[in-house]
C-alpha cells in the first residue's frame, strides 16, 4: 500500500517524543497527559472505593442534577452498556438512584444521593495534594494557563471543530 505523498517529501514518522513535529504529536501528547492525570485521579479515588468512570458520572450529576442515562452517555463519552454498569455500581454503593421521569415511565433519570455528595466532596479533598504533585514541575501561573488553554481546546467556540 502506498500513501499519496508528494514526490520528494518524506512523511513524518509519528512518535511521542518531546518536540516531535509530526501532525500526530499534539494528540499523542494529550493522550500521554491524560494517562498521567488519570493515574493521579485514580490514586485519589481508590481509597474512597470508586474509579474514575464512577466519578465522571458523579461530576455530571452534581453539575446537571438528575440526568437521563442517554445524556450520561454523551456527557461522559461512554457507551450505553458502560453507563448502565457504572450506574448499577453507583446504586449498589448508595451514591446514586434511578428515578422514573414524569411523563415517560420508560425513561429513568439518575440522581446523586446525599451519600454521593459526601463522597464527591471527599474526593476533592483527597485529590488536592495529588493535583499539586501533578503540576509541581510547572512555574507559578502555568497550571492556570494550561487549564485555560485546554478548556479552549476541548470546548472550541461554536462553528469550530
Amino acid at each position: 500500500m502506498t500513501a499519496d505523498v508528494p514526490r520528494g517529501t518524506t512523511p513524518s514518522r509519528v512518535t511521542d517524543r518531546p518536540g516531535d513535529a509530526s501532525p500526530f504529536a499534539l494528540g499523542l501528547l494529550l493522550r500521554r497527559a491524560h494517562w498521567r492525570a488519570a493515574a493521579v485521579m485514580e490514586e485519589a479515588l481508590r481509597p474512597l472505593g470508586i474509579e474514575l468512570r464512577h466519578f465522571a458520572v458523579l461530576i455530571v450529576l452534581v453539575d446537571r442534577g438528575p440526568t437521563v442515562q442517554r445524556d450520561l452517555v454523551a456527557a461522559t463519552g461512554s457507551d450505553k452498556a458502560g453507563i448502565m454498569r457504572v450506574v448499577d455500581d453507583l446504586e449498589r454503593k448508595g451514591l446514586a438512584v434511578r428515578k422514573t421521569v414524569a411523563g415517560d415511565r420508560r425513561v429513568r433519570a439518575v440522581e446523586i444521593t446525599p451519600q454521593g455528595i459526601e463522597l464527591f466532596d471527599a474526593a476533592h479533598v483527597a485529590a488536592e495534594p495529588l493535583a499539586e504533585r501533578l503540576t509541581a514541575a510547572l512555574e507559578p501561573g502555568e497550571p492556570e494557563r494550561l487549564t485555560d488553554l485546554l478548556t479552549r481546546f476541548a470546548h472550541p467556540a461554536s462553528g469550530e471543530a
